[in-house]
């Protein structure tokens, strides 16, 4: 009984194969017992590609051994359609060299790509075939849908670039110094006459006496500072060097009997004056400067210096004439601090007398204007009056900032491209300009953080999603979410949008809000986004929202 049950079944399978094979037309009539899938089922659009894999599953008996196939993609989107490369299968009796479906069946894939155009956001994927007999061509009854598309929420990415200014380095406060010298003869710690009466002193005494009609500086504080020149025995060199400094307050009083000073007066003493001495030696143009310097470097313990250098007796004759000499001395220091112009005093200066300012004021008034046309001008003012590097650079990030891409680059065309910062800037100008290979050049070269933030953007529009997490991780802005949101890290998505206000911003938490399924919150956020008309219409052909319209 079995066996005859078998022997029927085989012999009805066979009759059905054979009525198939035998009309080359009822291919078109059982076209839909053809399994037809797509991988993926909703398209997406990476670095402005599509690429897609669709699937056909014959059953047995379907193929004719003498017809051939041929389907053909088409993409159909608003405004148009395009169609892929067409597909050509035979039978296992055509003699051609197309791929062979047997008449016992069999699976095939076909890869395929479409460039992504405008209007393919609201897309769907269709295939269209024909049955090919001798001359006969018989269309198939219909065009299968297999996929939607197309996904592209990359295109979010911003692609201004991120420009770095170079600082300034204004100071509020600067610490300031007038100082003069009182010269000792060897071995002595009296104040000759002839030095309370030089020019230098006087000078000194006129600073100090008009200093307090000077609004922005103030005296902090007197350092007396003496030394000794390095020859002789060590301990006397000691004491001397605090005997002038005692002699050095006394006349510091005596000159200062008729001034008001302010702050307190620190005595210092030195001893032996090696750091000075050496200080000297290598600004002078004496022979064996570089033997000298050598013992200097050499040795540290002073008697050994000594011995050493008196025992090259041409070269110490020297010394005792020009340099020792002058390391006899008490140093009067007027410790001053000068505060320089406020922020309110910038900002009035910045649009009254940008004269006024020097480099460090002209760059830092520059960040404290919001007029974009101040900032070019501050930025000018610094680039043209003393040659500033920093100002070249600004200027060409203030033309930035206000969408002059041309201008931007003529300024950094003086500035050192092996800057990391002047390279990170011309890469946001190729940026700007469609230039995206060559502005990834520029960033590569450069380094700084801003400029790995820039190739992270360009990583996005390049699909290459898993590069631009690891430049973007952790960071708060938009390309930073949508490197998250294009991994599937969807709850880091949102948090790198959790500083960011903007409309479009709301848009992309829809976009992760609706890959959550959260479909109350997806209405929440619609309601925003269909206060804004552009929005809303890209809302309404967004495949990401596909299910909740």
């Amino acid at each position: 009984m079995k066996k005859t049950l078998l022997r029927y079944l085989g012999i009805a399978a066979l009759g059905i194969m054979l009525m198939a094979c035998n009309n080359p037309k009822d291919m078109v009539k059982y076209a839909d017992d053809v399994e037809k899938s797509c991988n993926p089922q909703i398209l997406e659009v990476v670095a402005d590609k599509i690429d897609v894999t669709y699937t056909l599953k014959f059953p047995e008996g379907y193929f004719h051994p003498k017809a051939m196939l041929e389907i053909t993609p088409v993409l159909v989107y608003e405004g148009g359609e395009v169609a892929a490369p067409a597909l050509k299968l035979q039978g296992e009796k055509v003699l051609d060299n197309y791929n062979v479906i047997p008449v016992a069946g069999d699976e095939i894939q076909h890869k395929l790509q479409f460039d992504y155009v405008d209007g393919m956001a609201k897309s769907h994927l269709e295939l269209r075939g024909a049955v090919l007999y001798k001359d006969d061509v018989w269309n198939l009854p219909v065009a299968y849908k297999i996929a939607d598309g197309a996904n592209i929420t990359y295109k979010w990415v911003e692609l201004n670039g991120e420009p770095v200014l170079m600082p300034d380095d204004y100071q509020k406060i600067i610490k300031e110094a007038e100082e003069v010298n009182i010269m000792y003869a060897k071995n002595s710690a009296q104040v000759r006459a002839r030095e309370l009466t030089k020019g230098e002193i006087k000078a000194f005494q006129d600073f100090l006496k008009n200093l307090p009609a000077d609004q922005r500086r103030v005296v902090t504080g007197t350092d007396i500072v003496a030394y000794a020149s390095p020859e002789g025995p060590i301990d006397f060199n000691e004491k001397l060097s605090e005997n002038r400094m005692k002699s050095a307050e006394k006349a510091f009083q005596t000159l200062t009997r008729k001034i008001e000073t302010e702050g307190p007066l620190n005595l210092l003493t030195k001893g032996e004056d090696w750091a000075g001495f050496q200080e000297l030696v290598s600004k002078s143009n004496m022979p064996d400067k570089e033997l000298i310097l050598r013992v200097l470097s050499m040795y540290s313990d002073p008697m050994v210096r000594e011995r050493e250098i008196r025992n090259m007796s041409a070269v110490f004759k020297t010394l005792e004439e020009k340099i020792l000499p002058e390391l006899r001395r008490a140093r009067l220091i007027a410790n001053i601090e000068f505060t320089n112009y406020s922020d309110e005093e910038l900002k009035e200066l910045a649009s009254t007398n940008m004269d006024a300012l020097n480099e460090e004021a002209l760059l830092y008034a520059a960040s404290l204007v919001q007029d974009n046309d101040t900032k070019i001008a501050l930025y000018k003012k610094a680039a043209e009056k003393y040659g500033s590097s920093r100002g070249q650079n600004n200027l060409a990030v203030a033309y930035l900032n206000g969408n002059k891409v041309n201008e931007a680059a003529s300024a950094l065309a003086k500035c050192d491209v092996s800057n990391p910062v002047v390279a990170n800037n011309l890469g946001v100008i190729e940026m700007r300009k469609g230039n995206y290979g060559k502005a990834y050049e520029f960033f590569a070269k450069s380094g700084c953080p801003a400029a790995k933030v820039n190739q992270g953007a360009l990583d996005i529009l390049n699909g290459k999603y898993k590069d631009a997490l690891a430049k973007l991780d952790g960071q708060k802005h938009m390309n930073a979410a949508l490197a998250q949101l294009l991994n599937g890290n969807l709850d880091k998505a949102e948090d790198a949008l959790s500083e960011c206000t903007c409309m479009k911003t709301t848009y992309v938490k829809a976009v992760i809000a609706a890959r959550r399924g959260q479909t109350s919150k997806v209405n929440e956020l619609m309601e925003k986004i269909n206060k804004v008309p552009a929005l809303a219409a890209k809302a309404a052909k967004d495949i990401e929202f596909a299910k909740y319209r």
